[in-house]
């Protein structure tokens, strides 16, 4: 045991000692280079996927469940190995979009769409919340058991100064400049070395207990068998075959779509290269952090710990063999695996709701108002108040409330993002409607079948739902839904959720036809993540047409726009690097495409700032255009299109045009395809034609070969023959 005066000093030291890392790390990143350039370094920062769920609820889970805990771990390195080309596409949409989070990547993906941006933004707000809760409460009920004063989990002033902490690191290492996609060194710093402890700290307690405490597995199983308590080594009980396969959906969609896991692995991202070492060191590492589940929570089991208390063995059975050391190993371990989760989760949720939510409704109730001044303290306000109320409500949950529960409540949350974030990138057929339908039938059945049961086991509603189903309806009954009983209740809200969130994106997908804006981002989001890393979107393409907007009005109205988001420099900074990639120089006037060019390339820079879906929303509401400028842009679409290399050339005003233009653009395409083929089948002719000429001519060198012989031997006889005369 140790005092709180000396635990509370260990823990504040250890984060001292993250900060001066992260200090030394930033200092260095800007003499000597990137940290984060490092493939190692990017492949180690995925480990944030591993949090206390992993250090404490895996052992607490395995007791009951055997191995079913690892199926989890199995479905996250099948993600992050099948789903290597999804977040290539990803990694290269961000680099030419500027894409800051998971919300925006979807978003974009849908015609920039803020609604389905907050939407995104609220489910993911709603539905991780319980995950932060879960480190909290995991830091909380590692405290309590350490120290002697400690009883419950609840207000305390070690708690509250930890989280603020926590805080003060996200805000000043990840929130301090405006534009997330820029590298955050010191996070990422802080990530490895988290990573590096959790690692460390479980393979010392689990070599010691298995080889120091035990005789090795072999000893470890055999007792387990001899005490009937096969079930820790089991693949689980009746049924477990459904779980199985949610938690590998599970896994599968949390280590691609997790927001923190987008963030490392997307936005921090510095070449798409490194994924590859990724993909090998992942799977490596999962093996090292998960090697001694199974043998801590027998061993728990045969030193006589009770079974109610897994989640807690890591800390208990160093306890109970008075080890202060490795107790303190094992509080570091897990801290380190809390903390590191709490930092990136909040960072990318404070970044998602001031672009997704609040600065949206900001602009809307007062439309006139500058946030340049205000954007970041927003981000900040938003970081305090997400680990605050996470505190808040980690407090309030009855202390029986196992670890797992909560992670998986989280997982199944972010499983609802796989048909509009996955699927639709690849499927050109998927859009706004169908994305919009399918994350709000998904997150209902989600809410329904997951945390209301959740709800009711922590007393907050009536058990009589349960049992009664709502409004009395006992075909909705939460955990047996449709009547439905014969599956286990994660198994029965994934495949019910999951089910019809697919299935309403795909008919509402295939029912509405979405309009020109968004076919035409569509086009472009594809464009870019099928063509690689490619420079036509990041950078300007200055044409030649007529010259004749007044640039000083267009400049003026700009910078007016940038300044409402950005202070004055930052504003005219970008300004002034936009203008010089447009090459307009000391120009007065601007051609229509320069114009175009002017404002698509502020809304890109600007999205880095506040999200693409509340950039483009900006540039609609502040940017007008002259009659004959729209005309132009209308008639300039075409080329445009070309130019972007779509497939199709639409207009929105004449349905007869659509299909018209449709069927030449396939015509030309098959003409395309008839001409490459008859310059083949030409190439073949030409290969013939050469090949029998020269035939020819070597029939026609043998025969003047021939003939002169001939003559030569005519002469030869015609000698012999004369002087017989």
């Amino acid at each position: 045991m140790f005092s709180t005066l000396t635990l509370s000093i260990i823990t504040l030291s250890y984060l001292g000692l993250l900060f001066m890392l992260a200090v030394y790390v930033e200092k260095r990143a800007r003499v000597r280079g990137g940290f984060t350039n490092s493939p190692w370094v990017y492949a180690l920062s995925l480990a944030v996927f591993f949090t206390s769920w992993t250090f404490y609820g895996s052992v607490g889970f395995a007791i009951n469940n055997g191995l079913q805990f690892f199926a989890i771990y199995v479905g996250a390195i099948a993600g992050l190995i099948l789903g290597a080309k999804a977040l290539k596409r990803m990694i290269l949409a961000k680099q030419n979009l500027r894409l800051t989070s998971v919300a925006d990547l979807i978003s974009t993906r849908y015609r920039r769409s803020q609604r389905i941006a907050a939407l995104v933004t609220l489910a993911c707000l709603i539905g991780l919340m319980p995950y932060i809760v879960l480190q909290l409460r995991a830091i909380g009920s590692a405290v309590d058991l350490l120290t002697p004063s400690s009883e419950t989990f609840g207000w305390s002033l070690d708690g509250v100064l930890i989280t603020l902490m926590m805080a003060l690191i996200t805000i000043i290492f990840g929130v301090r400049r405006l534009d997330p996609t820029e590298r955050h060194e010191g996070i990422i710093a802080v990530l490895v070395a988290e990573c590096l402890v959790k690692l460390f700290a479980l393979l010392t307690l689990g070599a010691y207990v298995t080889y120091g405490v035990f005789d090795g597995f072999s000893d470890i199983l055999r007792q387990l068998d001899e005490a009937g308590l096969q079930q820790v080594y089991s693949f689980g009980n009746e049924g477990a075959g459904y779980t199985w396969v949610a938690l590998i959906l599970l896994g599968a969609a949390a280590i691609l779509l997790l927001p923190r896991q987008f963030h490392v692995t997307v936005v921090e991202n510095s070449n798409p290269e490194h994924l590859s070492t990724a993909v090998g060191l992942f799977p490596f590492y999962t093996l090292l952090i998960n090697l001694f589940v199974i043998p801590l929570a027998g061993a728990g089991l045969l030193l006589g710990l009770p079974a109610n208390q897994g989640d807690q063995f890591v800390l208990l059975i160093p306890q109970l063999l008075n080890s202060p050391t490795l107790t303190l190993i094992a509080y570091i371990g897990g801290f380190a695996a809390a903390t590191g989760m709490i930092i990136v989760t909040t960072l990318t949720l404070a970044t998602m709701a001031s672009n997704h939510l609040v600065i949206p409704i900001w602009r809307r109730l007062r439309p006139s108002t500058n946030l340049a001044s205000s954007l970041l303290e927003i981000r900040w306000t938003l970081v305090v108040l997400i680990l605050m109320l996470s505190y808040l409500f980690a407090t309030s949950l009855d202390a029986a409330y196992i670890l797992v529960a909560l992670g998986l409540i989280s997982f199944a949350a972010i499983l609802q993002l796989v048909p509009a974030g996955l699927v639709g990138l690849f499927w050109r057929g998927g859009n706004s409607l169908g994305a919009a339908l399918g994350l709000l039938v998904g997150y209902g059945l989600w809410a329904f079948t997951l945390v209301v049961p959740a709800m009711v086991r922590e007393g907050w509603l009536g058990a009589s739902l349960m049992t009664e189903g709502l409004f009395g309806h006992y075909w909705l009954r939460p955990e047996a839904l449709f009547g439905y009983e014969g599956l286990p209740s994660l198994a029965h809200s994934v495949f019910w959720s999951l089910g019809f969130n697919l299935l309403f994106y795909v008919v509402g997908s295939l029912a509405y036809r979405p309009q020109k804006m968004e076919r035409s981002l569509r086009m472009e989001l594809f464009d870019t993540m099928e063509k690689g890393e490619s420079t036509v979107f990041r950078h300007a393409r200055p044409t030649g047409l007529e010259s004749y907007i007044l640039r000083e009005p267009k400049m003026v109205e700009v910078e007016q726009l940038l300044k409402r988001y950005l202070t004055g420099d930052k504003a005219d900074l970008m300004l002034q690097s936009v203008c010089e990639d447009l090459q307009l120089g000391t120009k007065s006037t601007l051609t229509i495409i320069e114009l175009m060019e002017l404002h698509r390339m502020i809304e890109q820079r600007l999205a880095g700032s506040i999200g693409a879906a509340s950039a483009h929303s900006a540039i609609e509401e502040a940017i007008d255009y002259s009659e004959r400028e729209a005309a132009d842009l209308r008639s300039l679409f075409s080329h445009l299109a070309s130019e972007l290399n779509a497939s199709v050339i639409e207009s929105d005003s004449d349905g007869e045009g659509i299909d018209m233009l449709a069927r030449l653009q396939e015509s030309n395409e098959e003409q395309t395809q008839k001409l490459k083929s008859l310059h083949r089948r030409l190439e073949q002719l030409e290969e013939t034609v050469d090949r029998q000429y020269k035939e020819i001519f070597d029939y026609r060198i043998t025969a003047q070969r021939l003939q002169v012989e001939r003559e030569d031997l005519i002469k030869k006889l015609d000698r012999r023959d004369k002087p017989s005369e």
